[in-house]
């Protein structure tokens, strides 16, 4: 009878031809780039990666090489994107304006 190859062998042809496009700090952040890719028609996965040098876990999003350029053209988009809202909620914070100014007394 044959071996069963272990699961970690298995994983691995799995991912053979995938390539890292981005590291996500935490799981959720790396599912919404996971969910971004796939909604963009970029297939992706997600693959828990630990520096063993530093001892920092982190997570990997993964690509089919052959999508990599796309899936990094979508990651920065998206990036530039939240960026700028980010800049312009915090200038809504910053300029003194509050509730009450736009409401109308009439």
């Amino acid at each position: 009878m044959a071996k069963r190859p272990k699961k970690t062998q298995k994983s691995q042809v799995k991912l053979k031809g995938f390539v890292i496009v981005t590291f996500a700090e935490d799981l959720d952040q790396a599912r919404d780039y996971q969910s971004l890719l796939k909604t963009n028609g970029v297939p992706a996965t997600i693959k828990e990666h630990i520096e063993q040098s530093l001892g920092i876990k982190n997570f990997a999003v993964m690509v089919p090489e052959s999508f990599l350029d796309e899936a990094c053209a979508i990651i920065e988009s998206q990036d530039s994107y939240d960026d700028f809202y980010d800049f312009a909620l915090e200038n809504e914070e910053d300029n003194g304006f509050d509730s009450d100014f736009m409401d109308d007394d009439f």
